[in-house]
């Protein structure tokens, strides 16, 4: 395999301040020390979707900026953009709403929702009933079980979702569905592009499904490679990390959600997805404090511009043709949400609009 880039990534990364040589140099593992997260949230929807199980039925907080339990005829595009590891789905929904307005897409046309998911903490401090979902930590971030009331996986979360919007009778003329997701949002929006098992229910209908998985912290490999030095996948040494092939950063003991597909089969599927990777060509500290510096994140790369261009790298070199998947840096821009979210190329792949050259 060999790493290419095009003269316009070439450039970008350029003036990004970013060499493909010196982007994959492996410093000394870390480990993760961000601790923001584990603060409670300080808001909760007061929007509630109720899921439906044979066990039982639960309750999920989310943003909607229309009533999805009546027909809506009159829209044609949903955007669901999820929330990072500190699960403020407040803030993703104001920035789902900028980017709407910023593309000048109608909002009588344009459904927004902003899932939330929830951790234990958050309930000990916000007075809500105990049918709510919430996950131990940020469990929820790849795809596991809620600790209570149900162990219902955030993928199950997020299939619900794609249910209701396949639903004909309420949105007959729904034709576009986008899932966007910053940091610890885009690492769910990736791997829900591998695993999730409910997206026929859309495509089946016409509706084009698309993702945007903007600065994530790592990515699911598909084997047991790993960038090497300079950015090549290669056979990774498991004594450095013994764990770097465990879900979500490799196949190894994937949740029950993924065990009826094997990882040729998640990939297949991963492959044929049409997914826009961004990252801010500022966002290559690799000291930032949100930056996943587990070993089983730092056998990806030292960074997220690095990690991002060697992932991008690897899906080109095992699907040479036919890959509908793009690859953009978004210049000047560190690790932000809203100006990622809000960028020309992100506004491109969530409304369709022009300017976002390939």
């Amino acid at each position: 395999m060999t790493f290419s880039l095009s003269r316009r990534a070439a450039t970008l990364c350029a003036a990004a301040g970013v060499t493909v040589l010196t982007a994959f140099a492996q410093p000394a593992l870390a480990v993760h020390a961000y601790k923001a997260h584990l603060r409670p949230v300080a808001v909760i929807s007061d929007t509630r979707f109720t899921i439906d199980t044979p066990q039982g039925h639960a309750e999920f907080p989310l943003y909607l900026s229309k009533d999805w339990n009546v027909a809506q005829p009159q829209v044609t595009r949903a955007v669901i953009v999820i929330h990072g590891k500190l699960r403020n789905a407040d803030v993703y929904y104001r920035t789902a709403q900028n980017a709407r307005d910023a593309a000048h897409a109608d909002p009588d046309a344009t459904l927004l929702i902003a899932p939330q998911f929830l951790a234990n903490l958050d309930l000990r401090v916000h007075d809500e009933p105990a049918d709510m979902l919430r996950w131990t930590g940020d469990a929820w971030m790849g795809g596991e079980a809620a600790r209570a009331p149900l162990p219902i996986g955030s993928y199950e979360v997020l299939d619900a979702i794609v249910a209701r919007l396949a639903d004909r009778k309420l949105f007959p003329n729904l034709r576009h569905v986008v899932f966007a997701g910053h940091s610890g949002g885009g690492q769910v929006v990736q791997r829900y592009a591998v695993a999730g098992r409910n997206i026929a229910a859309l495509t089946g209908e016409g509706i084009d499904v698309r993702y945007v998985v903007a600065s994530p912290s790592t990515y699911a490999y598909f084997d047991a490679s790993r960038p090497n030095a300079q950015g090549v996948a290669a056979p990774f040494d498991a004594a450095q990390c013994p764990d770097f092939n465990q879900w979500k950063y490799g196949m190894d003991n994937r949740p029950p959600y993924l065990d009826d597909r094997s990882p040729a089969q998640l990939e297949a599927g991963y492959a044929a997805r049409r997914i826009d990777y961004l990252v801010g060509g500022a966002d290559d500290d690799p000291q930032q404090s949100a930056l996943d510096r587990s070993c089983a994140a730092e056998a990806q790369g030292p960074q997220r511009v690095a990690r991002a261009m060697a992932y991008y790298a690897y899906m080109q070199s095992r699907h040479p043709q036919g890959l509908n998947q793009r690859f953009h840096i978004v210049p000047g821009v560190g690790h932000d949400g809203a100006r990622m979210l809000t960028s020309v190329c992100a506004l491109s792949a969530m409304f369709g609009t022009e300017g976002c050259e390939p």
